[in-house]
């Protein structure tokens, strides 16, 4: 069992930048490929990015590539999201969580408590 936790969000203008980080208990880590999520209310929750287990790969969703950059440190068990040029459609709570093999398809059955984004305009 993998435990998340998830801090770096809040109020920020748009245009404007934050970095989210995703801390993972356990030792296995480096095991998985780990994605980005975010939700709003009355929506279902959607993927946003994703990284290989090494860092070496990365997949974004069209609406945020070019301005978000998924990162991770594995001896840190961190995962970072650092988010560019915000606009205020960026703004919902953010997860993250491991992901499969298509990089977009959560794994793991426990999410974490997110972290909350929001962007004025």
């Amino acid at each position: 069992q993998v435990h998340l936790v998830e801090s770096g969000g809040g109020l920020v203008q748009g245009g404007g930048s934050l970095r989210l980080s995703c801390a993972a208990s356990g030792r296995t880590f480096s095991s998985y490929a780990m994605g980005w999520f975010r939700q709003t209310p009355g929506k279902e929750r959607e993927f946003v990015a994703a990284i290989s287990r090494s860092g070496s790969s990365t997949k974004y969703a069209d609406s945020v590539k070019g301005r978000f950059t998924i990162s991770r440190d594995n001896d840190k068990n961190t995962v970072y999201l650092q988010m560019n040029s915000l606009k205020p459609e960026d703004t919902a709570i953010y997860y993250c969580n491991g992901v499969y093999n298509d990089y977009e398809t959560p794994r793991f059955g426990s999410w974490g408590q997110g972290t909350q984004v929001t962007v004025s305009s």
